[in-house]
């Protein structure tokens, strides 16, 4: 393993896990694989949650009584974190959201139907995640604009060799993911960010898959649009990040309308609270929204360097041996070009019965499209399975999994 990796006390870091701790419902140690779709807690964010609800628990920007005031500096301290995340320039570019796909609505609603007209332009590319294709598809029937996509190449990259024909002065939203959550692939945002300023169009980056691994800078990046969820980045379900450039969040009308993102409503009309309080109507998930901070703090201790190389090893050790499984493929560009996620098929099973003997052996795994219906149909599939990684991954692990393959081949008599 790589010095940057073996840095890392892998004893330590899955002793913060409690449910690492323990055996799985059926007595066995647990051997999650399924980061991609949601990934551990670590204790202090556990804890964080218990901590709000028991001892100051209150409405956010309600109250001057000190538990109210406790609440709302608590909230502005997880901006303030999420904002050095990122790079954002301030916080009040930092809106609180359910998660991704509200994130993603919120900008294709407000920001798409505030812009486009019939006949423009969204570029999206072939491996989206259904939240960033439905709420662009629903806007464009809406606005009469179009929505066309980035080809992969023939080893699961972007395809930009003709990018002047693909952005053009139609182009005014290029919304792609940072990394998809089947192939792995990795997308630098700067070429298109540059392209697509260059017609006055703006960039939109799902981050909900990259997050976990891999440092964004939306200023250095070129980004107007980023979002993630909690859940993804070892923090709490249910709360999310957009951030998106302070000019556009005050040129986008509101998204939903309610309590505290108002100004001042009278019997025939309102005016809107300044960014962020526009975008956030209503009760804000708190808890969940101050236990970000430390799920936040406990990447930025390890360091995105350190969790890259980390992963980085087990993405090798595990395409090297389920490549010599037989009958195994595995589906995404090479390892310079990909994250911690191997998604494969095996010849003569399928991915549910898959799933479901790897599980047998206590692996955990997920099958299916992985919402990524566009993407599986060019790959001429209707499922895979996915195995992905996060930093509490271990080399045993990767083990397990090969072991639980080949015992899987022989309940499905394929050896």
């Amino acid at each position: 393993m790589s010095t940057a990796a073996t840095s890392l006390d892998l004893t330590a870091i899955r002793a913060q896990f409690p449910i690492l701790q323990q055996p799985d419902p059926r007595g066995r140690p647990v051997i999650y694989l399924d980061n991609g779709a949601s990934a551990q807690k670590p204790q202090r964010v556990i804890d964080k949650e218990i901590e709000v609800y028991s001892r100051h628990y209150a409405n956010a920007y309600r109250g001057v009584y000190e538990f109210g005031q406790i609440v709302d500096d608590s909230v502005e301290a997880t901006r303030q974190t999420v904002r050095d995340l990122i790079g954002a320039e301030s916080q009040e570019e930092i809106v609180f959201t359910s998660g991704t796909t509200m994130s993603l609505n919120l900008v294709a609603s407000c920001w798409g139907r505030h812009t486009l007209k019939p006949g423009d332009e969204i570029l999206l590319t072939e491996m989206e995640h259904h939240a960033n294709i439905v709420p662009w598809q629903m806007i464009a029937e809406q606005t009469g604009a179009v929505v066309r996509y980035i080809p992969l190449t023939s080893d699961y990259r972007l395809d930009l060799s003709d990018l002047p024909g693909l952005i053009t002065e139609r182009t005014k939203i290029v919304a792609v993911t940072g990394m998809s959550n089947v192939l792995g692939t990795l997308v630098d945002p700067r070429p298109l960010a540059d392209a697509v300023h260059q017609v006055g169009g703006v960039l939109v980056v799902d981050a909900a898959q990259s997050i976990l691994h891999q440092q964004h800078h939306v200023v250095n990046d070129g980004i107007d649009f980023l979002t993630f969820s909690g859940h993804k980045i070892y923090g709490p379900s249910g709360v999310g990040v957009l951030y998106g450039k302070r000019e556009h969040l005050e040129a986008m009308p509101p998204f939903l309308g309610g309590g505290h993102m108002i100004e001042r409503v009278f019997p025939d009309h309102s005016t809107w609270s300044p960014p962020p309080a526009k975008f956030e109507a209503g009760t804000l998930p708190i808890a969940q929204a101050i236990a970000l901070k430390p799920a936040i703090e406990f990447v930025q201790e390890l360091g995105y360097a350190s969790i890259q190389a980390h992963e980085h090893d087990l993405l090798v050790k595990a395409t090297e041996q389920l490549s010599e499984v037989p009958g195994l493929k595995i589906y995404g560009p090479g390892l310079d070009h990909k994250g911690a996620i191997v998604t494969f098929t095996l010849e003569g099973a399928h991915p549910q019965d898959l799933a479901f003997l790897l599980n047998k052996k206590g692996v955990c795994v997920r099958h299916g499209h992985h919402c990524t219906m566009p993407l599986h149909d060019k790959l001429g599939l209707t499922a895979t399975v996915r195995a992905s990684f996060g930093v509490y991954n271990t080399a045993e692990e990767v083990d397990q999994l090969t072991d639980a393959l080949h015992y899987a081949r022989k309940r499905l008599r394929l050896s």
